[in-house]
Formats: C-alpha cells, structure tokens, sequence
C-alpha cells in the first residue's frame, strides 16, 4: 500500500487531500498542529511546520509505523492580507516561516525516505505563486518562493527516481477565507484601507463561491498515479487557471490593466 503524508491536513485543501486519499485506498498520514474535527479516514500525526523538531519527529513517527514513505503532500499554510507597506517584518518573516520554511524543513527531513522508495514530492502552490495580487503580496510572495524551490528540486532530483510536482489552486471554499489574518497596521489608520476593503471583498467573494477543494485532491491522485507527471499543474475556475498563460501572452501594460480592473484598483 502506498504510504502519503499530507503535511496541513487539518483543513480546507490538505484536509480534503487526506480524505480523499484515504477513501482511494491510499495509507495516509495527516499532520498538523492541531488534529482534524471530528472522525476521519486517515492517522493523525502531530506537527509544527515552524518546528525541526516537531517535523523530524512527526516523520520519525510515520516511519516507524508505516516502515515506508512513498510520497509527501504539502499543503501547509498560512494567509496574511494587507499592503506590503504596512506589512511588518515580523509578520513577513512569520508568513514565510509557515508557507516556505515550513516545506523546507519537511522536504529536508523527508527526502532520505522519498529516495529509499523512488517517491513523490507534491507541493501545494497557488495561482498567486505565478500571478502576484494586490494586498496578498507577502503571501504571493512566499507561493513564488515555493514555485522556486520546487522547480529547483526537481532537477536536483533528476535521475534519483522522486518526482516532483506543483498544484497551483486558484480560488477554493475553504476555510482559508475566514482564517486569514490582516496585518495589524492595516486598520482605518492605512492610506490603503478603503482600496483593500474594494480588492479584498472582490477575493472573499471569489473564495467563497469557489469550487471544492475536493477538486484539488482529484488533481493531487493523478499525480501520484501517472508515471510522468507535469511539473505543475493549475486546478480551479477556468478563468483564473488561463490567467497564467495570460500573463504570458498579453503585453504587460494590458495583463496589469485587466488584474487592476477585476480588484477594483484605482489611480
């Protein structure tokens, strides 16, 4: 039986990956700080991503009860919303201690496993790792940091066997929206406010009447199942997974012109 550990499991897309791995027949392991509500289809393995110890440990744990490791999803994050010039350094460097530290430390406990087994290294990006958005920048920020690292790994680990693989979700209903945290400086007393308030419900309303995060884990199972998979792979509204190809194709000045349109950004 193949053996996953999806690393953020207690929510929204890791959360709906374990599940749905678990019900495939898959042997998962979901980790997190804090354990999932209610019952669920998988073992529970506690960790702190901000944490060596913690991770090493958690690892160490699924090891031994499983013998083997056969693939790693991760999926663990955290969302800060707000200008970057009212971001403090504290809370950016706290956005990247979870969202890019946090893979790193699980990819550097967990690889020596992966290469026993030839496995799979799936990191759950985001669309914002490949378009920046207004008052998401820190968070973008440490996506395009992971879209780096993970496009950096895979040719490290050419020729070890291990495939590595990216998923960009877009906008999904998850519990994310809800738990994002704004910066603190961005109260009525931010020459931004009244233009966040515009752009960020424009990005509430996409999340909340986004699709499934089930759709997502479909995408993850496929990349665990094909032989060769795609280096990445962007999953959601069709709208925002063509956004990236977009940018691409359109003149700067006109792609800026439509992204500052859609979150209501005024000159």
């Amino acid at each position: 039986m193949t053996t996953v550990a999806v690393i953020g499991a207690s929510s929204g897309i890791g959360l709906a990956c374990a599940v749905h791995l678990a019900h495939r027949g898959y042997h998962v392991f979901g980790t997190s700080r804090r354990p999932p509500p209610g019952q669920v289809p998988f073992e529970f393995v506690a960790m702190d991503v901000t944490s060596e110890a913690s991770v090493e440990h958690a690892l160490a744990v699924i090891l031994a009860r499983a013998g083997q490791l056969d693939a790693i999803v991760h999926s663990a994050g955290i969302g800060f919303a707000g200008a970057i010039e009212d971001t403090s350094v504290s809370e950016a460097q706290q956005q990247f201690d979870t969202n890019f530290f946090g893979a790193h430390r699980v990819l550097r406990a967990a690889l020596p496993a992966l290469r026993a087994s030839r496995g799979r290294v799936i990191i759950i990006s985001s669309i914002g790792g490949a378009i920046a958005l207004p008052f998401q920048g820190i968070y973008c920020a440490s996506k395009f940091a992971l879209e780096g690292l993970g496009e950096a790994l895979s040719h490290e680990l050419h020729g070890s066997g291990i495939r590595v693989v990216l998923v960009q979700p877009g906008d999904f209903h998850t519990g994310f929206t809800d738990a994002r945290t704004m910066v603190r400086a961005s109260g009525d007393a931010s020459i931004y406010q009244h233009q966040l308030e515009r752009s960020l419900a424009v990005m509430i309303a996409d999340e909340r009447r986004g699709p499934d995060p089930r759709d997502v884990a479909r995408v993850v199972e496929h990349a665990l199942r094909v032989a060769r998979p795609q280096l990445r792979y962007p999953v959601g509204m069709p709208l925002q997974r063509w956004s990236i190809v977009l940018k691409h194709l359109l003149p700067w000045r006109l792609f800026a012109a439509i992204l500052r349109m859609i979150y209501k950004i005024r000159g």
